[in-house]
């Protein structure tokens, strides 16, 4: 009985991965490559297209393109009709797969990971003719997320960083180590200092939502605060705080003199280190190893902050 059961839970994840691997086609020849990442995209039919394109970087010890299915976000690219760009980190890089966001080697502009990250979405862009960027990461791609947002402010329309770190925090893995455990060594105002002297001459921002669980245990949460604050400061000022308690979660928004959302930061109560998950409804994703059950989606409600789907009132 044992091993029939096991045949059929094997039977079954091997489907699955079947089945998520055939949505995605692999990217290759997108030119230099010296983080030695792969890649792989979802593209909708070219007459329904959108012009958006969102890239996703995953977690530790995670699969891409299976975290873009269980997050809701590749049924979401279905929905909405955007392409999503999956780059995936590898073992011999990284003995937990994670992506190296505090690597000198990684971490600095057009070197190492960060420019294969850069010359994947340039390739894909191009290729699929794209117009808006967008870039969504878990965790440590989520820290990766912060890096390439600050290094490549303008390739990016918008990002999102769930349960991620503010750059530049760490140099090297003791630093890192100290940034998920206690957060920045830095104020907000040095991060913001540090921020210029990256990108001196950039004025403009990508818009920017943040996600974290209250009771994060892995990566402090005081890391998302610090990183939407950051981002506020970067942004157009003045900026004003809007702080919404609802059923689970608190909602911070700063808004500029026009109304709009420049900075929101989602602080849900009682959940710890993952992205949220909400499978009651269409796309709101699955439960599974650092998916979270919560009163809302994160892919969801990021889709509609980035405006790629149309609001409607009790979306979650």
């Amino acid at each position: 009985m044992r091993i029939m059961k096991y045949l059929i839970t094997s039977f079954l994840t091997l489907f699955l991965s079947f089945s998520v691997m055939a949505n995605f086609t692999g990217l290759s020849n997108f030119g230099s490559n010296p983080g030695a990442l792969e890649a792989s995209y979802y593209a909708p039919p070219s007459e329904k297209r959108s012009s958006a394109l969102v890239v996703l970087l995953h977690g530790c010890a995670q699969n891409g393109e299976q975290l873009a299915k269980q997050s809701g976000l590749l049924g979401l690219a279905k929905q909405h009709h955007f392409s999503l760009l999956v780059p995936q980190q590898s073992l011999s890089n990284n003995i937990k797969r994670c992506f190296n966001w505090y690597s000198s080697d990684d971490y600095h502009k057009d070197e190492g990971e960060i420019l294969s990250l850069k010359n994947m979405i340039t390739q894909l862009k191009q290729q699929l003719s794209s117009k808006d960027i967008y870039i969504i990461g878990l965790s440590a791609g989520g820290a990766m997320t912060s890096n390439m947002l600050v290094n490549y402010p303008e390739l990016f329309t918008a990002g999102a960083v769930v349960a991620g770190i503010p750059f530049p925090c760490a140099k090297g893995l003791i630093t890192a180590i100290s940034c998920m455990k206690n957060g920045p060594s830095q104020t907000v105002d040095e991060l913001v200092s540090l921020t210029h002297k990256l990108n001196s001459k950039q004025n403009a921002w990508p818009r920017l939502s943040v996600w974290t669980g209250a009771v994060d245990d892995i990566v402090n949460p005081l890391n998302s605060s610090m990183l939407a604050q950051q981002w506020a400061q970067l942004s157009e000022r003045p900026l004003k705080v809007v702080v919404n308690k609802k059923f689970g979660y608190t909602h911070t928004q700063w808004k500029n003199t026009y109304q709009e959302v420049a900075v929101e930061l989602f602080e849900l109560e009682k959940l710890g280190h993952g992205i949220m998950v909400s499978p009651t409804v269409k796309n709101g994703g699955e439960v599974s190893d650092y998916l979270l059950a919560a009163p809302i989606s994160t892919a969801k409600k990021v889709i509609n902050f980035w405006q790629l789907s149309p609001y409607k009132v009790g979306d979650k």
